[in-house]
């Protein structure tokens, strides 16, 4: 131990000697702080013990500060104003909640992410994480509260929560549908397909072979294939009018609502699975998680009402690795 070194001073000592020198009087520094005007004075006394000189003087009846005085209330001021901005600081941060929400890339840029905004605005006292990544990742380990997952059609989970059907159809650009015709399916022909392609340990999984079988018009040849190995980029070729792309709902819900994409063939759709949200363990037990699930639900019911209403015709694997979950 410093043995030179002098003894801390006390917080409630300085508060009071800050309240008496603001207003130049004990009476109106103990009302303030709720205390006897003889505990501030007992208190300035202390202090000026502790420090060997006089904080204040007596003229007309009033006080004055000392110039040690003025030169304590200068450093206990500064450091009042830090403690309460840190305070209130740790206060707001402990007031707020940390959600982690996973999910696949094209679901997270076409879908979640342009809607947590209004997630935002209803829920201000929630901090989310968007984990976006195409792997399965341990929701414990990573420490992620929800997972939105894709599943084959056939899958029955009874651990995770359904969220929503997920429909594929053809979208395009309003102006190509206007310059090229796209009467029928069969009319594709004269298009050039966007392909959604990614691989698997069995080659390669392309979206439109699977579609085009469940129109029965595998043997149909387009003008040209486009390939992108995200989603996203298959729907931003969509939108700026290179060719035809698959739409996922509910993934192209906001283009087809406010017109920047359109279903050339209305309901001619397949289904190709479901997507579950899935809860940590005791993650659904905190209700800032129940109030984001809920949301979730409210959106995608959002988005059904106003979705073309595809043929249930499942998108059946033709391998077991087109039937790996997202």
């Amino acid at each position: 131990m410093n043995r030179g070194r002098r003894p801390r001073l006390s917080l409630e000592l300085l508060k009071g000697f800050e309240a008496a020198a603001r207003h130049l009087s004990f009476t109106r520094a103990a009302a303030e702080l709720f205390v006897t005007q003889s505990a501030i004075s007992r208190g300035i006394k202390t202090l000026e013990h502790q420090l060997g000189r006089p904080l204040f003087i007596r003229v007309d009846r009033g006080l004055e500060l000392t110039d040690a005085g003025r030169t304590l209330l200068q450093a206990v001021g500064d450091a009042l104003q830090i403690i309460d901005e840190a305070t209130g600081r740790l206060s707001r941060e402990r007031a707020r909640h940390e959600l982690t929400v996973t999910t696949n890339v094209a679901t997270a840029s076409l879908w979640l992410v342009p809607r947590l905004l209004r997630f935002n605005r209803s829920h201000p006292d929630v901090n989310v994480r968007v984990l976006a990544t195409n792997k399965v990742v341990n929701l414990e380990r990573e420490r992620v509260d929800v997972a939105i997952r894709h599943f084959p059609p056939e899958s029955r989970l009874p651990e995770a929560n359904p969220l929503v059907i997920e429909r594929v159809f053809p979208v395009c650009s309003p102006a190509l549908a206007r310059e090229r015709s796209l009467a029928s399916p069969a009319d594709l022909s004269n298009h050039v397909l966007l392909q959604f392609e990614t691989y698997t340990s069995l080659g390669p999984w392309l979206d439109w072979t699977r579609w085009l079988e469940a129109m029965n018009l595998a043997a149909l040849v387009p003008v040209g294939v486009l390939r992108f190995s995200h989603y996203d980029q298959v729907i931003q070729a969509a939108l700026d009018g290179i060719g035809v792309a698959l739409g996922r709902h509910p993934l192209v819900a906001d283009h087809l609502r406010n017109g920047r994409l359109v279903t050339p063939f209305g309901g001619r759709g397949v289904i190709s699975g479901n997507l579950y949200m899935v809860a940590a363990r005791g993650s659904e037990d905190r209700g800032f998680v129940r109030a984001f699930m809920d949301w979730l639900r409210a959106e995608v019911r959002s988005d059904d009402d106003e979705a073309p209403d595809p043929s249930v015709i499942p998108m059946r694997p033709t391998s077991p690795a087109r039937s790996r979950r997202r």
